[in-house]
């Protein structure tokens, strides 16, 4: 009677030809062959990030209380109620653009309907004590002019201590003493920002905008933008309405020419030198939040030119 080892080799040897397509596979499943990361319609992705969220904050909660007998025993006292984290749902869009290129470059800010849920602390540069006077009671932390560049020169005004930057056309001389500071913070004002206003009577309204929940974009050195497009603690729908506001900007600040490819010959391989019909404007899209893994997303559930955007894709 044969024995099982025997047996084994005789059918393997018999199959071998069946097998090699799985073996083969197997082999190309590697660090540097891995298999291709599932994508998500954007709906079900948030679903996924808002569950990773909740996990989270029960577990805070958690240890907490876990750790309040201890912190007894050390003579601790609880300052208040446990405050949790609000963790920020963000997504990263990989768009076909090399920021090196002329007018591939994307920066500026996007409103949403139901803003970002962090109130920006924004500083008013102005020509005038009125204005500066107005520029506080519309919600500017600090407003001024020379005197106020002077602090941020010196460094009595933190640079961490406010997240956007208003001014009037008259000051803007003044603000470029201080633009090696504020620049690679991307704090400078500038027209094409919309933070900006030709007279200081503008004011009022720019840091209303500011205040409103817009959300900034620029494109990294990767053409990666990152934006936070709400809280944990967001509605799902909410956040659903920042998704599509914020991916309709980025359709409509789309260049005319585009491409991560070399200039010569038209282009490269991921899109080419210039947009034309067949080239990928949206190469993938990620749905986080701050604590959490990412969740690589459906571009057809996110992309605006696609008849499955925020809708239902098709099985």
């Amino acid at each position: 009677m044969a024995s099982h080892a025997s047996l084994l080799t005789a059918t393997l040897t018999r199959n071998r030809h069946a097998l090699r397509p799985i073996i083969q596979y197997q082999l190309y499943t590697s660090r540097a062959h891995p298999q291709p990361k599932p994508t998500f319609a954007v709906q079900e992705a948030l679903g996924f990030v808002l569950e990773g969220t909740a996990e989270r904050r029960t577990k805070r909660e958690l240890r907490w209380e876990r750790n309040r007998e201890k912190r007894e025993k050390k003579g601790l006292k609880d300052d208040g109620p446990y405050r949790n984290q609000d963790e920020t749902i963000e997504i990263a869009v990989n768009l076909n653009l090399d920021p090196r290129k002329p007018n591939q470059s994307l920066r500026g800010s996007f409103p949403l309907p139901h803003g970002t849920g962090k109130t920006p602390n924004v500083i008013a540069f102005v020509s005038s004590d009125k204005a500066a006077e107005e520029a506080l009671k519309a919600g500017a932390v600090r407003a001024g002019g020379q005197d106020l560049v002077d602090e941020i020169a010196s460094g009595t005004l933190a640079v961490s201590s406010f997240d956007r930057t208003v001014a009037s056309k008259a000051v803007l001389p003044k603000i470029s003493k201080i633009a090696r500071v504020l620049g690679p913070r991307g704090l400078m004002p500038n027209p094409k920002l919309g933070t900006v206003s030709d007279e200081d009577d503008g004011i009022v309204e720019l840091i209303e905008d500011q205040l409103a929940g817009s959300v900034p974009y620029r494109t990294d050195k990767d053409g990666i933008i990152h934006a936070g497009i709400g809280k944990a603690s967001f509605d799902a729908g909410k956040i659903l309405d920042n998704v599509r506001a914020f991916m309709n900007g980025l359709q409509e600040v789309k260049p005319e020419n585009f491409g991560k490819g070399k200039k010569k010959g038209g282009g490269g391989k991921k899109g080419g030198g210039k947009g034309g019909s067949n080239a990928k404007y949206y190469l993938s899209a990620h749905l986080t939040s701050t604590m959490g893994k990412g969740y690589k997303l459906d571009l057809r559930s996110v992309d605006p030119t696609s008849a499955y955007f925020m809708g239902e894709l098709p099985e």
